[in-house]
Formats: structure tokens, sequence, C-alpha cells
């Protein structure tokens, strides 16, 4: 007969191991090259794939530029009337939580600088069947970015409770 400290400590580590984390990643708009005028940002949107859950960020120098979220009209005219969002940190993180086109300028006269880029967000791909899909990264310019969709804290009671319980019975 297994003893009930036995159980308990597969059972927990079933729990740890048998949730499955969705994995996002972060696109760093110009890669090395940041948030800065006369870079192609048509080029580098091209060669990412960007899917809802996605980071987009922005790294630049937060004294000189910002980031507008706008719509086409915005764009087209580099005019920040009526944006979405606007993000100053110089370190912005914006989470791509919808599949469709979104458009980001420079609000302070760097659009037409082509400081600008517009990105086409996709839907999730269904997951593989049977198997977790390798993180792979395909550009150096996008980092994965784990997300476990409220695990972390189931996660951290079965801990929590299974060092309570085997640290008390220890004694």
């Amino acid at each position: 007969m297994v003893s009930s400290s036995a159980q308990l400590i597969f059972f927990c580590f079933f729990i740890l191991f048998s949730a499955t984390a969705t994995t996002a990643t972060d696109h760093i708009v110009g890669a090395n090259k940041g948030w800065n005028p006369s870079i192609n940002y048509t080029l580098w949107a091209n060669n990412q794939t960007f899917y809802v859950g996605d980071l987009i960020s922005f790294r630049y120098q937060k004294t000189q530029y910002n980031v507008f979220e706008v719509n086409q009209t915005g764009y087209d005219n580099c005019t920040t009337e009526g944006a979405l969002g606007n993000w100053t940190s110089g370190k912005d993180f914006i989470p791509l939580n919808e599949a469709k086109r979104y458009y980001f300028i420079c609000g302070n006269g760097q659009c037409f600088n082509d400081m600008k880029v517009t990105i086409l967000v996709h839907p999730l791909p269904p997951p593989p069947s049977g198997s977790i899909a390798a993180n792979s990264t395909p550009s150096g310019s996008a980092a994965p970015v784990a997300f476990h969709k409220g695990l972390v804290g189931l996660r951290a009671f079965v801990l929590a409770f299974a060092s309570i319980w085997f640290g008390s019975s220890s004694i």
C-alpha cells in the first residue's frame, strides 16, 4: 500500500507538470535599432508573424519620441486625432489582444520620417494534437514570453500546501 505522503507527492507533481503553458512572443519593434526615424518598419513587420496574445514592444528615448495607436486614417495622415492609445515610457509593452490590423505612429512629427508601423494580428492557431509544440523564435527580434493562464497561482498554492504538509509532518 502506498502511503498518504507518497500519494500527496505524486498529486503535487502531477498538478505542477501536467498543466500546459501558452507561449506568447514579444516583438521588439525595429529589433536592435528600436523606435527611431528613417527605419523601414514595413520591412521589419513583414518579417514577423503576430498572434493574439503576443506583445509588441517599443524601445526609444522617452524625451524625444512616443507611441500612439491610431486608426488607418491617422496612420496614413500622421495624425493622433482620435488615438486609441498613447505610450511615453521609452520601453512600452503593448498586448495584442485582438485579431485585427493595428496602426502605430510616433506622435511628435517623426511619423513623417517613417516612424510608423502597421501590423496584422492573426488568431491563435489550433494547438498541435497530442503534443506540445516546441518554443521557437522566428527572428532575432522576438523573444518568447510564457503565460500560464492562472496556473502560476495554482502551482504556488500546491507548493505552499506541500511545504506546510511535509514541513509539519517531519517535526
